[in-house]
């Protein structure tokens, strides 16, 4: 099936389903490491990486010529696509906290305005939701998620107006801002 399978020998004591031996392993998580992810995120990055590979081969596509150097760049992808994921989560972070009033909330306040935001997104219709959380949750551009649901821009923005303007009425009848 995979040619580094056929590199590792019989007296493997890896699966016989398992696309990398313990070396590619190894080299996998000390390339996640390197590029920053955290050590508790290592497990989920070399899993990744191998279910990218049975992927490859599931689709019939020819295995890597050095599953090794194919293994390690796809690492090194993952722990930049984790950097930005990080990223956005801090910008995301940044943004609620410019929305917050001046005067420090306490933590209570925090969870009864999450919970109110949480109650009038279950409200908003499935379109209009959709766009609230891939513009401000997976802080995606309105042309992107445009081009993701095969939508025009302008629809997306009306949709974006509209749930918006029905979570700033929802909150206000809540009382909640």
């Amino acid at each position: 099936m995979l040619r580094g399978r056929a590199r590792r020998g019989r007296g493997s004591h890896v699966a016989d389903d398992d696309p990398l031996d313990a070396a590619q392993e190894r080299r996998v998580r000390a390339v996640l490491a390197l590029g920053g992810v955290p050590q508790a995120d290592l497990p989920d990055g070399v899993q990744q990486v191998r279910l990218r590979l049975l992927e490859r081969a599931a689709s019939g596509r020819e295995a890597p010529r050095d599953v090794s150097a194919w293994a390690a760049v796809v690492a090194s992808n993952l722990a930049m696509d984790w950097h930005r994921a990080k990223r956005r989560q801090e910008r995301l972070g940044e943004r609620l906290a410019a929305l917050r009033p001046a005067e420090a909330t306490s933590g209570e306040e925090t969870s009864l305005l999450s919970l109110a935001v949480a109650r009038g997104l279950d409200q908003l219709p499935d379109a209009q939701r959709q766009v609230v959380v891939l513009r401000f949750y997976a802080d995606l551009p309105v042309r992107s998620i445009a081009d993701q649901l095969g939508v025009p821009e302008g629809t997306v923005k009306s949709r974006l107006h509209t749930a918006v303007r029905a979570l700033r009425a929802r909150l206000h009848d809540d009382e909640v801002v």
